[in-house]
């Protein structure tokens, strides 16, 4: 059985607690960041919450949002 890519909308009547949503991420670039794939890199390009673009030192990536993978050191 697979995960539906659309997530389950709350009910404001549902007993349970509403799924806490996590804060975007805001990189600038020149900030030096941990991937979990690819280790230490340094962001090099920016498309404002859609994608960063980031210079792995033998290798350029864009990491799209959101950025579950990487943080900013």
């Amino acid at each position: 059985m697979t995960k539906s890519a659309v997530p389950r909308r709350h009910l404001p009547s549902s007993p349970f607690k509403a799924p806490v949503e996590a804060p975007l991420r805001h990189f600038g670039v020149g900030d030096r960041v941990s991937h979990d794939e690819h280790g230490l890199g340094r962001v090099v390009g920016v498309e404002e919450g859609i994608a960063v673009l980031v210079d792995f030192g033998s290798v350029q990536k864009r990491i799209l949002s959101p950025y579950t993978k990487m943080s900013v050191l």
